[in-house]
């Protein structure tokens, strides 16, 4: 494989659309069995539930912290060239990213002990992940050359991007310890379907004066892209056996790894709630179908200008020339070696303060066996008030949101839940979401920046969530 083909998959990655998603709507909607997922020690009054395989829980989130489609394109009277170099090229800086997720689940399922204090959950999802940070000297490189930008060094370290699509197989025990604490924990066992990350790059390229009125390119290059799984997909594309592919790495066939999630829910008093989970300590160890580009060294080559057009046109034989150049001084090497990843764990964090009129239980009221749970089931209020903090851990260092919310329940049919999020994507983000009782049939639907559905073209940030359950809570 030629440095070319690293080049392009390392565009790819930074473009491929898939990483952690906050889903501060759902966190703490414990009327929903798929909170548990969010916080294994939520307050839960479900005798059981079950999902429906492939609609108990669908999510995406895409978002984009620099620009939008409309600052590019909008019809404004302004050049689109100078929007480009301005907005995009030169407005872009390197802590800007384009990343996003989904999730699918296939099975989720919940059930009740014999101890009633003690609630059991397990099932399997499919997850995308990945994030790509915005390239900022290569892409001026590319857009404007280097004739113009003598002594400038342009950093590779600006490539920094990961991706993963994963099934995660889980079982979780969620707890009720006594009247004010109900702890939980999931275990995960996960099995990597594809991977791909180039997070530790460094180096440079610099153009200076040579000898004899030449322009002389330095490359400093420390630079690495791993991925798992990647040619196996390629090939049974071509091959027509993409299913089955992905099916058998999904399924025990691909990268294995470990992982764990831990929650909790403290009652500070009869109506003030604070709840926290830690999502995901753990790792993946990539061990099959390993693919990993290096290019480390240094070389300088005299008398090549790199105009924008050259890098546009890959096929251009001058182009082709200077790749080869560049491999006849930089040891570019592929190897097939092991290595580990982290999955991007996440930390949630809530106070709530419910208040109004008690709302009935469905549970049974004789569901407790212990003096701390016996017709002790934790009283709903019509209305609920308070804050959430979102954090994950990203390539270049932790990223949080902040959320302000309201809940209110309409009796045992229906309860909907508005946000209002403050993070680096946007800070007018407005969410809602709803959900609706029908007998033991569970329906919820979930949309956040609403306010950006005036103007699709200029939104930075879009995520929706679904879901259809079975729900019992036994009988009175």
């Amino acid at each position: 494989m030629r440095i070319r083909n690293l080049i392009y998959m390392a565009f790819l990655g930074a473009g491929f659309l898939m990483q952690g998603q906050n889903k501060q709507l759902l966190y703490d909607f414990t009327e929903i069995p798929q909170s548990l997922l969010l916080n294994p020690g939520a307050q839960t009054d479900f005798k059981w539930y079950t999902g429906f395989p492939a609609l108990s829980g669908i999510s995406f989130q895409a978002g984009s912290s620099g620009v939008s489609v409309n600052d590019i394109f909008a019809d404004d009277g302004l050049d689109i060239n100078d929007k480009f170099r301005d907005r995009l090229i030169r407005g872009m800086d390197t802590r800007d990213e384009l990343s996003g997720t989904y999730q699918l689940e296939l099975l989720n399922v919940g059930f009740r002990g014999k101890d009633p204090d003690t609630f059991y959950s397990f099932g399997i999802y499919n997850e995308g992940d990945g994030i790509g940070y915005w390239f900022q000297d290569y892409a001026i490189l590319a857009f404007e050359g280097n004739a113009n930008s003598l002594n400038r060094k342009f950093d590779l370290g600006d490539l920094k991007t990961r991706g993963e699509i994963v099934n995660v197989f889980h079982f979780g025990i969620n707890k009720r310890i006594n009247d004010k604490i109900t702890g939980g924990v999931r275990g995960k066992i996960y099995s990597g379907i594809l991977d791909f990350n180039s997070t530790r790059n460094k180096g440079y390229f610099v153009t200076t004066e040579g000898q004899n009125n030449l322009l002389a390119n330095t490359l400093v290059a420390d630079m690495e892209m791993r991925t798992s799984g990647m040619n196996a997909v390629w090939d049974a594309q071509d091959e027509g056996t993409l299913g089955s592919t992905i099916l058998k790495r999904g399924f025990f066939g691909g990268d294995l790894g470990l992982g764990l999630d831990l929650g909790l829910s403290y009652d500070l008093n009869e109506q003030t709630v604070f709840t926290a989970s830690l999502l995901d300590l753990g790792f993946i160890y990539h061990a099959n179908d390993i693919r990993t580009y290096t290019l480390k060294g240094s070389a300088t080559i005299e008398g090549v200008e790199i105009l924008p057009a050259d890098l546009v046109n890959v096929n251009d034989d001058f182009y082709q020339d200077l790749i080869d150049e560049v491999e006849a001084f930089i040891p570019f090497e592929i190897n097939d070696k092991s290595y580990l990843t982290f999955r991007p764990t996440k930390l949630y964090a809530s106070l709530r303060y419910n208040f109004g009129e008690p709302v009935d239980s469905k549970a049974d009221c004789d569901c407790g066996i212990t003096p701390a749970s016996r017709n002790r089931n934790r009283a709903k209020y019509v209305n609920g008030l308070g804050g959430q903090l979102y954090m994950i851990n990203r390539p270049r260092g932790p990223q949080a949101a902040l959320s302000a919310f309201y809940q209110r329940r309409f009796g045992n049919f229906m309860a909907i839940k508005t946000t209002y999020t403050v993070d680096k994507f946007t800070a007018t983000n407005i969410g809602l979401g709803l959900n609706l009782q029908a007998g033991p049939v569970n329906l919820y639907f979930m949309a956040d920046n609403l306010l950006a559905y005036r103007n699709v073209a200029a939104s930075r940030y879009a995520s929706f969530q679904l879901g259809i359950n079975i729900i019992s809570w036994g009988t009175k």
